[in-house]
């Protein structure tokens, strides 16, 4: 995985799966999806909760703030490295937003979803990329 970007629009977060998952190909009754962290694939199907990272945003004072700037944020304060782990005190984790993004939205973005963001987050710098294919790319409907 040298230079490869990551699109975020095929990164997936599976309600009820640890980890992310990224997009192989469309079946029958659903999608094929691989683990980022053991490239294992399974199907997917039309039940499962699947958010792509694209399509996910965090509350700020501003509006909503999209994943990948985020991501981006936190790998400018953390020089690309990884961030402490979701088990790291809760003090640690929200140290980390307060610099990253010093505005979130304290009343809508909670220390959980700063804990999911921080495993999404070591997992795209520990098996892909925090280097984002253009938004452009992934054209909206």
């Amino acid at each position: 995985m040298t230079d490869m970007k990551t699109d975020l629009s095929k990164i997936l977060s599976v309600s009820g799966h640890h980890g992310l998952y990224k997009y192989v190909a469309q079946a029958r009754n659903g999608v094929v999806a691989e683990s980022l962290t053991d490239g294992r694939r399974c199907t997917l199907d039309m039940r499962s909760r699947m958010t792509t990272l694209d399509d996910i945003a965090i509350y700020t004072s501003e509006g909503e703030m999209k994943l990948r700037d985020v991501f981006t944020a936190m790998g400018k304060l953390l020089d690309g490295k990884a961030a402490p782990g979701s088990k790291a005190p809760e003090a640690e984790i929200k140290a980390i937003f307060e610099k990253a993004v010093p505005n979130y939205d304290d009343t809508r973005f909670y220390v959980s979803h700063m804990k999911k963001v921080v495993d999404w987050y070591n997992e795209l710098v520990e098996h892909a990329s925090l280097d984002f294919e253009a938004e452009e790319e992934s054209s909206d409907e």
